[in-house]
């Protein structure tokens, strides 16, 4: 398995920028190499933006790193064209179980309704994520789309004003210069490029210590998110186990505080603890170990100038719950659309303010949820353990008490509610999962899947009513998409979309969140409903 880590899928090459008498100007570069930035990338790429992508590596992440990737972020892969790679790949699971001490307290099940083409979750180790979105990379140059990557270019200085940045890069022959329109920062929680803009996070550490270990073993285990409370192979402690390909599988302890890291990483101490877990029958070895402490900190803005900051970067939050990548390649779904209208002169600059002010309190989400996890997880006096052990008591026969545990609430797409992008909500008890800022959710469409034929641009989408083409009416072009409810016979359009409506007409910007919807066709109101959706006034 380790071969992967050790081959140099972009490796440095000398670029003619390094010998032009002037620093070259990009439209948009990204900076980082990781599931973030190469989204970021790709994204862009699609809607003919170039893109030219500078990472201080050459190679994919080593160690399993993220392992969980949501359902939306699936949906995200889809529309940029590698989404069945990954679940090809991937441990597919909906389900999981929660123990106390020796108990089972209840299981759940993340999807637990039809129709809908991903699964609530995939388990697939960071490397083959990074790498099959590398591949299509590789894919959009081979078809002629501007998109580069250069490993070993490392940024070593930034200067910014209104008209754009300039970088300082490193490589092996030498430093050279670069300028962009744009540039996208996606280069981790230590971020270079926001310590050389003199930014930093604010937030909380907690005060405690996780391993991780990626064990190789063939066990019985099932395809579930397995997690225990007080277990006696970790007393006072908690302890989570996932199944990842290749049979690995990811076990995390709990350590406490007060630790020497170095001591426990050392495999003489690693192996007893996971020994004391799955058993002396059990024949494992060790994949890879880290220790981790939980933080819960972003920046005060995401958009500074033309600078963005897009995933751990701009933002970090505890694990469980896998809000890490998941929400960074949210946030770079939230920006490419925008960054192409801005780009191409449809839209004011001022757009890219919307990504504050969305994806600033989708962080904020996700710390909150992320925080209270922890505190769950993690109690910090003795009244609080007596409360967290008297739920899980509870919740073992009382189905009230189960949504009180908290083992890490799993990441779902954050509903823009409020934003100044959404135009009115217009359909009368109109199913409130698919309200203006919400995500589209699938459904069945024919033989296929609705999110499917909302791959690109602003979507006007018909149901059960006749749409006028109106792709070249306006500065922002509008697909019309039309589908009859009855063809789904789960009767998921339905439910998701008209609630008691007999039809119902939508507005679904290029991130597939929902900008408005009415019962009826009215130009005017599509119109102004565009126009807010673009940063103009509603």
């Amino acid at each position: 398995m380790a071969e992967i880590f050790e081959q140099a899928l972009y490796s440095y090459r000398r670029s003619p920028d390094q010998d032009a008498a002037a620093p070259v100007r990009h439209p948009v570069i990204v900076v980082g190499a990781g599931p973030v930035g190469l989204a970021a990338a790709l994204d862009l790429a699609l809607k003919d933006v170039p893109v030219l992508v500078l990472d201080d590596n050459d190679r994919v992440s080593t160690g399993s790193r993220a392992i969980c990737f949501a359902k939306r972020t699936l949906e995200i892969m889809d529309r940029l064209g590698c989404g069945q790679p990954l679940v090809d790949k991937g441990v597919t699971w909906n389900k999981g179980k929660v123990f106390f001490d020796e108990r089972k307290v209840y299981e759940f099940n993340l999807l637990a309704e039809a129709g809908h083409r991903r699964p609530a979750f995939i388990n697939l180790q960071q490397f083959y994520f990074e790498a099959a979105l590398l591949e299509r990379l590789r894919e959009l140059e081979a078809e002629g789309r501007q998109i580069e990557i250069r490993g070993r270019n490392k940024v070593t200085g930034v200067e910014r004003d209104d008209g754009g940045v300039r970088l300082t890069v490193e490589t092996p022959d030498g430093p050279y210069t670069l300028e962009a329109d744009w540039l996208i920062a996606c280069d981790g929680a230590k971020s270079p490029v926001r310590s050389l803009l003199g930014l930093d996070f604010h937030g909380r550490v907690f005060e405690d210590n996780f391993l991780i270990a990626d064990v190789k073993m063939d066990a019985a285990f099932p395809t579930e998110r397995w997690f225990w409370f007080d277990p006696p192979f970790n007393r006072g402690q908690s302890a989570l186990l996932h199944k990842q390909p290749d049979g690995v599988w990811r076990i995390d302890l709990q350590l406490g505080w007060d630790i020497d890291r170095d001591v426990e990483m050392r495999e003489e101490n690693v192996i007893p603890r996971l020994r004391a877990m799955l058993g002396e029958e059990v024949e494992f070895s060790l994949e890879w170990v880290s220790i981790y402490t939980f933080q819960c900190r972003r920046m005060e803005r995401f958009a500074h100038g033309r600078v963005l900051f897009a995933g751990d970067s701009a933002h970090q939050v505890s694990p469980f719950g896998a809000r890490g990548a998941n929400s960074g390649i949210q946030d770079t779904d939230n920006l490419a659309w925008k960054l192409k209208l801005v780009l191409d002169g449809t839209a004011p600059e001022s757009l890219m303010e919307s990504y504050n002010r969305e994806r600033v309190p989708a962080a904020d989400e996700n710390i909150l949820n992320s925080t209270r996890s922890t505190d769950f997880i993690t109690p910090k006096s003795d009244i609080s353990r007596v409360f967290r052990d008297a739920v899980l008591d509870l919740a073992e026969v009382h189905p009230f008490a189960r949504p009180l545990v908290n083992s890490g609430r799993l990441s779902l797409p954050t509903t823009y509610a409020g934003s100044t992008l959404n135009g009115e909500d217009a359909l009368p008890g109109g199913p409130d999962r698919t309200r203006p800022g919400a995500t589209a959710v699938d459904a069945p469409v024919g033989d296929g899947w609705l999110l499917g034929r909302l791959a690109s641009g602003f979507i006007l989408l018909g149901i059960d009513t006749p749409l006028p083409d109106i792709s070249s009416s306006d500065a922002v072009p509008v697909t019309t998409l039309t589908i009859k409810a009855g063809e789904d016979k789960l009767g998921a359009v339905r439910e998701r979309y008209l609630g008691k409506n007999e039809q119902a007409v939508y507005l679904i910007r290029p991130d597939q969140h929902i900008a408005a919807r009415w019962p009826i066709y009215d130009r005017e109101a599509v119109t102004s409903a565009l126009t807010a959706a673009t940063g103009g006034p509603s």
